[in-house]
This record gives structure tokens, sequence and C-alpha cells, in this order.
């Protein structure tokens, strides 16, 4: 039922996250090649070897699984960006160079990004934990590139204002409506929100002996 928000899944065993890693590997395979419209379950359950009933277990709806597939997306991207951090001197140019490399990810897999955007678009309650879980995956990646474990308040804020820019920016380069370097400067402008945020440095001499 619309709306409804489901209880906590128990975790998966290895076969089946073996499974679900399928079905998500079948279902950015489809929308890569065709974008939204090219995601149909059916194909999604024959691509990744599963039963139709199997896969509506796994994702109750395409929206679910496109957002599922946003989350193994992201979660790959933080992975490799752990493994090559971001070269900026601030805190601000950091969050911008790690922005865009994630953006230059999408970039190369334009249907496959049309597809998981328009899904986080059209996303109603029932897929609040997936979306919820989305945005907490995009926080962390920012605050890495800020090297921030314990973000203030005001920190805080910048980071959702620069979530919801990036993700704004996004949606306006794959409707055609924003060049790369428009997309670039608006990241780099809204990053600057972190030097505005960031605490001040305790006076010289009070720091520790």
């Amino acid at each position: 039922m619309t709306g409804e928000v489901r209880p906590a899944s128990p975790p998966l065993t290895e076969r089946q996250e073996a499974r679900r890693r399928r079905i998500l590997h079948a279902s950015a395979q489809l929308a890569g090649r065709g974008g939204f419209d090219a995601v149909q379950m059916r194909e999604v359950a024959e691509a990744a070897g599963v039963a139709l009933g199997t896969l509506y277990r796994y994702f109750p709806s395409k929206i679910h699984l496109l957002v599922a597939t946003m989350q193994d997306q992201l979660d790959h991207m933080h992975t490799t960006l752990r493994k090559r951090p971001p070269a900026g001197e601030t805190a601000s140019e950091r969050v911008a160079e790690t922005l865009m490399r994630a953006f230059r990810a999408l970039q190369r897999e334009p249907h496959l990004a049309d597809a998981m955007v328009r899904a986080l678009t059209f996303a109603d309650r029932s897929v609040s934990p997936e979306v919820d879980t989305v945005s907490r995956q995009t926080t962390a990646i920012i605050l890495d590139a800020m090297g921030q474990e314990h973000p203030t308040p005001q920190e805080l804020s910048a980071v959702r204002v620069i979530e919801h820019t990036w993700h704004s920016a996004l949606i306006t380069w794959l409707s055609g409506r924003a060049s790369i370097a428009q997309v670039k400067i608006d990241i780099e402008t809204v990053c600057r929100l972190i030097d505005l945020t960031a605490p001040p440095p305790p006076p010289p001499g009070t720091g520790p002996a």
C-alpha cells in the first residue's frame, strides 16, 4: 500500500546477498543501456536468474529497485574515493573535487544516472528508508572529504544545502539545461558554505600544551 513504511528486514544470508547483488547488477546494466523505461521487472528477473516473485520480495517496485541501485553505485563511489582521497588544501576544495568526481562517474553512464535520479524523484513514502540511505551515503562522502568526523549543526546544515545543490545540478544537466562547466561553478560556489560554517580556530596560546 502506498505510504506504508515497511519494517526493517532481517540480515541477508550469504546466498541471499549474492542474489541481491545479481539483481542490482542486472538493474544497472538494463538502465545503463536504455534508462528508466528499460528497467522492467520481468527482464531484471530474467537477467539476474531469479523468479519474478523472488525479485518482488527483495524490491517491491521498480522505484525501490532503482533507488537501491543508486545506493549500490554510491557505495562503489565511496570506496573509490577512500582509496584516492581528494587533494584540495581546504575542506571546501576537497568536497567540490569529490562531488565533481562523483558527477563525472555518473556522466559516463548518463542513462543509468537518469534512471536513478528519476526513481529518487518519483519515490513516495514507501521508499523512505531507501531514500534516507542514499542521503546518509551522500552525507558520509561529503564528511569524509571534509575530514570531519564530528560536524557541528551548522556544518551539517551546510552539507544538506550542498547535497540539494548537487542533486539539482545533476537533474539540470541530465535535462540538458546546464553544461558541465556550469555544474562545476555551482558545486564550487555552494561548497564555500563549508568554510563559512567551520568553527573558528582557537586563539593563539589556548591550544594543548
